[in-house]
């Protein structure tokens, strides 16, 4: 088999202590490190005094990352590898055994590396992600106060349409001490609410107990304290962003996708597109692409891929806003596919044309150029047209000779 690094290491990674198998040639050194950054400097200058010319480590969970840091510091060439693409042989399960199979595999380059940012990326990643896990907690915090609420008798969430609203914390501040009644709702209120004054007053009417008190009360600065949170976030992710502001706008250009979405895109995918070969490297990489699955000559399965999720969520988030804009051309893509595909698969091919228009955005520095909701109906329109007149004719309905010629 041919060698394609005579001087490489595998690397076996766990959270205490890591296992090394330098192979130089046919002969082979096992090393173990323990994972404190002291330890992990000595394993970068035990390759570098050995040249050594490729490092491979599996992507277990965050216990890479101190690794790659190092590694990256020392200007060593690293890849960090799905652990699926590399199992061993059931039954001979080792950290040494799998330090020297990392090690066999990279040697002959059998090795497929993940697509690994920058450390500046890596950290705005960090950042958009957490921001991402707050705004979901956020809202499952608000889901917690609605369901203490109807516990509690108060109906509020009937007819308002945000909870955490200006009015509504006014109306729920004011049950918290006292109740809600006809002489002060009114300066509870936003005047445009003032057409829902009996029904409000209906829904408040409810039986909060003490400790309900206290549950309300402790949801209710969860809330702001989160807010509070990820308001500092969008301040941090904007000032991190400032070099990306030209590739943001582009994105933001398309339908469905806000100033925010596009931050995420950004910190997932980055701006430099020369890592992903081809729009369909990048969608594979996303999940966002129908799985290869053929036996025999049969399809077996066209499942996508698990991807990345992060990206993945946003872009169909995107994709289930972009399909509500009728002028645009993922609105027909949309309604073309959803017939015959369902809701779901149609959303995941919008959000794959999404992202390969970015990707082609960011690789050509051009702008955004939307097709139009007409697209589909430029091909082949007389062909079309006596389709429909067929289905006129076959419905009993009558179609004039020179519209059916």
């Amino acid at each position: 088999m041919q060698t394609v690094y005579e001087r490489c290491c595998g690397i076996d990674v766990h959270k205490k202590v890591i296992v090394a198998c330098f192979r130089n040639g046919n002969k082979a050194e096992l090393r173990n490190f323990d994972t404190l950054t002291h330890s992990l400097k000595e394993l970068g200058n035990w390759l570098l005094e050995n040249r050594c010319q490729m490092v491979a480590m599996e992507s277990t969970g965050a216990y890479w990352k101190p690794i790659y840091n190092i590694l990256e510091l020392l200007n060593l060439d690293v890849m960090v590898v799905n652990a699926h693409h590399m199992k061993n042989v059931p039954g001979r399960k080792t950290d040494v055994k799998d330090a020297e199979w990392i090690a066999q595999l990279l040697q002959h380059g059998l090795l497929r590396a993940s697509y690994i940012p920058d450390r500046k990326q890596r950290e705005l990643r960090e950042i958009a992600r957490y921001r991402k896990n707050m705004i979901e907690e956020l809202t499952r915090e608000i889901n917690r106060l609605e369901k203490t609420l109807e516990g509690a008798n108060i109906k509020l969430s009937s007819f308002v349409s945000d909870l955490t609203g200006v009015s509504s914390r006014k109306l729920l501040e004011q049950a918290l001490v006292g109740e809600v009644n006809k002489e002060n709702i009114g300066d509870l209120i936003h005047p445009s609410m003032l057409e829902k004054k009996a029904d409000l007053l209906l829904a408040m009417d409810g039986f909060l107990s003490p400790i309900q008190k206290q549950l309300v009360k402790a949801i209710l600065d969860h809330i702001d304290d989160m807010t509070k949170r990820i308001k500092n976030l969008d301040d941090i992710i904007d000032n991190q962003m400032k070099d990306y502001e030209d590739a943001i706008k582009k994105i933001d250009e398309l339908s469905g996708i806000g100033k925010r979405s596009a931050e995420v895109i950004v910190s997932e995918i980055g701006i430099d597109m020369s890592r992903f070969p081809t729009d369909a490297h990048i969608a594979s990489w996303a999940g966002l692409c129908p799985g290869n699955n053929i036996s025999a000559g049969k399809r077996k399965s066209g499942k996508s891929n698990k991807g990345n999720k992060y990206l993945k969520s946003i872009l169909i988030q995107c994709a289930k806003a972009a399909k509500n804009d009728k002028d645009s051309f993922f609105h027909a893509q949309y309604e073309r596919l959803v017939v015959r595909r369902g809701a779901n698969r149609a959303t995941v091919a919008v959000a794959h044309s999404m992202l390969i228009a970015i990707y082609h955005m960011l690789k050509d520095n051009v702008r955004f150029k939307d097709l139009g909701n007409d697209y589909y109906t430029k091909f082949n329109a007389e062909a079309k047209a006596k389709y429909y007149i067929r289905k006129l004719q076959e419905l009993g309905m009558s179609v004039p000779v020179s519209l059916a010629t």
